[in-house]
C-alpha cells in the first residue's frame, strides 16, 4: 500500500484507540449508516459539478467511512483493511477472466477478447458471480438488489435484474404503451377515490416510467435529480422577481404564477 494509504489507515486507528476522539470512538457500524449514504451523495454532487477539487475530497470522505467500517470490525475480531482489500482483489480478478486470466496477463490469450463487447462482459460477470460462494444460496435472480437502495434506482436494478434472465420487452413501443394503460388505471383509481388503490397505482406508474427510461439509458434518479435543480432554479428565480416588484406569491392568481413560472423558465432555458 501507499504510505499516504498507511497514514490513513494510522489516522482512523488512532481516532478510535484509547485517549482518541470520544465521538469516533463511540460509533458502531449501525450508527454510521446514514454517514455513509450522505457522503455517497455529496460524491454524486460532486460529480454532477463537474469540478475536480470537490471530487477528490469527497472521494477521501467516503474511503474514510470504509476505513471505519474496517477499524470497528478488526476491533471486533471480524475482519481488517487489508481482508476487504484482499476480497476486492480476488472478486474483480475472478469476475474478469477476459483481463486477468493467466493467457491474457501472459498476452497469449489477446484473441479471445476480439468482438467481446459490454453486453457479453455483464452477462459472463452475472454468470461467474453465481458461483461464487457466497451467492450459492440465492434462489432468485432478483437477490441481492439492496431493499435499503432509494426507490426509483432500486426499481431500476430489479428490472436489469430480470432482463438479464430474459424478461423484458424486446423493443421500446410496449414500455410506453405501458406507462399509457398505467396512467389511465391510476385515473380510474382517482375516479373511483379510493386510496389504497390511487398509491398501488401511482406505484405502478412509477415502476413503469422507470422502465421506459433503462430502456432509454437514461438514470432515472439523475433525471429526477435534475428535474427537481431545476425547479429550485426557475423558483428562486420567481422569487428574486417578485421581490424587485414589491409582491408575494400568496397575492398572485394562478395564471400570475404560471406567467411568472414561464418567465423563469425561458431566462434559464
Amino acid at each position: 500500500m501507499s504510505e499516504s494509504f498507511d497514514q490513513l489507515v494510522s489516522v482512523m486507528t488512532r481516532l478510535r484507540a484509547d485517549g482518541g476522539c470520544p465521538w469516533d470512538r463511540e460509533q458502531t457500524h449501525d450508527s454510521l449508516k446514514p454517514y455513509l449514504i450522505e457522503e455517497a451523495y455529496e460524491v454524486l454532487e460532486a460529480i454532477e459539478s463537474g469540478r475536480a477539487e470537490p471530487l477528490q475530497e469527497e472521494l477521501g470522505d467516503i474511503l474514510f467511512q470504509v476505513l471505519f467500517h474496517a477499524q470497528i470490525a478488526k476491533e471486533n475480531s471480524h475482519f481488517d483493511i487489508e481482508a476487504v482489500l484482499k476480497t476486492t482483489i480476488d472478486k474483480m480478478t475472478h469476475r474478469h477472466p477476459h483481463v486477468f486470466s493467466k493467457e491474457n496477463r501472459d498476452g497469449e490469450g489477446a484473441s479471445e477478447n476480439v468482438g467481446l463487447d459490454s453486453k457479453m462482459v455483464l452477462a459472463r460477470w452475472e454468470a461467474l458471480k453465481k458461483k461464487e460462494p457466497r451467492n450459492k444460496f440465492r434462489k432468485s435472480a432478483l437477490d441481492g438488489v439492496p431493499s435499503t437502495l432509494p426507490a426509483l434506482l432500486r426499481a431500476q436494478q430489479v428490472q436489469s435484474r430480470a432482463a438479464r434472465v430474459g424478461f423484458d420487452w424486446k423493443d421500446l413501443r410496449p414500455v410506453y404503451e405501458k406507462i399509457e394503460e398505467e396512467k389511465r388505471e391510476l385515473q380510474e383509481a382517482v375516479d373511483e377515490g379510493v386510496q389504497d388503490r390511487i398509491e398501488s397505482e401511482l406505484g405502478d406508474l412509477l415502476f413503469s416510467i422507470v422502465n421506459y427510461a433503462r430502456f432509454l439509458k437514461v438514470n432515472p434518479e439523475d433525471a429526477l435529480r435534475g428535474a427537481t435543480g431545476r425547479f429550485i432554479e426557475r423558483f428562486h428565480l420567481m422569487e428574486k422577481d417578485l421581490k424587485n416588484t414589491g409582491q408575494i406569491f400568496e397575492t398572485l392568481s394562478l395564471d400570475e404564477m404560471n406567467d411568472l413560472w414561464e418567465k423563469a423558465k425561458s431566462k434559464l432555458a
